[in-house]
């Protein structure tokens, strides 16, 4: 770790070398000393820490780590809590969307493992770094398409039964609020807040895997009425820095403003079902 004085702030993005993580980070990195971006793929981290640099007020980090390992995002834990003295804002932005069901490096579906099980292991290894900022928040982007499912799919959360590409991605993002919502109880004595939010209906590359939802995102037309990746931006910058958030926690947020999310997504008995199952999943392959 660095030698740095304790007024160096730091903020972390997963899915943070492209899309609207990228985005993020750039908002992050003209308020933030150091911003610290996850990314699969180190040359698009090169490239965005080369888009980043020039404007930024301190540094850019670079941290590469594929979600789909549970292992390799033990690992990324590792490395921020001995580059980084402390974290004052961690942005779980990472998320994938399948058109067919594909497993994880763990046996896990791909969609849960990725947008839900390995921001739960990220955010709980880096408890005691955010608690050491003494006003920490995690950020927590779901979708609105976390109102489809009206329940998790207890019986079958892998989905090995019946597989529909939305189904599974909304289910991933009811997930996420669940999450974020329960981490707040849990952690709502520890200086550190959690609020969950949807980013709008943006071009971004998750839909890269579906031949006809990327090339609509790409549309002449979609440029007019669907939000750039720098518009959905916006929510996850406002919730991570806005002054009049400081101590707001387990809310849920839609372009800037507070909004109501789905019943399913305020159980607290499936919230806190979710955080067992998910603690087994997660010690079943990593401990």
């Amino acid at each position: 770790m660095r030698e740095e004085t304790r007024a160096t702030r730091y903020a972390l993005v997963t899915g943070g070398s492209s899309g609207i993580g990228l985005e993020t980070a750039r908002g992050l990195s003209s308020r933030f000393e150091v911003v610290g971006i996850v990314g699969r793929s180190a040359k698009r981290l090169a490239e965005a820490e080369g888009a980043l640099s020039p404007d930024a007020i301190g540094r850019i980090e670079t941290f590469q780590a594929d979600f789909s390992s549970l292992a390799q995002v033990k690992r990324l834990a590792w490395d921020v809590r001995n580059r980084f003295g402390a974290l004052d804002v961690l942005v779980n932005n990472a998320g994938v969307w399948h058109s067919e069901r594909r497993l994880s490096e763990d046996g896990y579906e791909d969609t849960f493992a990725v947008n839900h099980l390995a921001h739960f292991l990220l955010t709980n290894e880096l408890r005691d770094t955010l608690r050491a900022s003494g006003r920490a928040r995690v950020v927590n982007v779901s979708s609105s398409m976390h109102v489809r499912p009206k329940s998790l799919h207890w019986d079958d959360l892998m989905f090995e039964k019946r597989w529909r590409g939305f189904w599974v991605y909304g289910h991933s993002k009811l997930a996420n609020i669940l999450f974020s919502n329960e981490l707040a109880r849990r952690w709502k004595d520890l200086g550190i807040t959690s609020n969950a939010l949807h980013p709008g209906n943006v071009r971004s590359r998750i839909t890269r895997n579906n031949m006809f939802l990327n090339a609509l995102h790409r549309s002449p037309l979609a440029r007019m009425i669907i939000m750039s990746e720098a518009e959905g931006a916006k929510t996850s910058i406002y919730v991570a820095t806005a002054p009049e958030l400081e101590g707001v926690t387990g809310r849920y947020f839609d372009r800037m403003r507070e909004a109501r999310p789905s019943r399913a997504s305020m159980d607290e008995e499936a919230a806190r079902r979710l955080w067992e199952s998910s603690r087994e999943m997660i010690d079943a392959v990593v401990g």
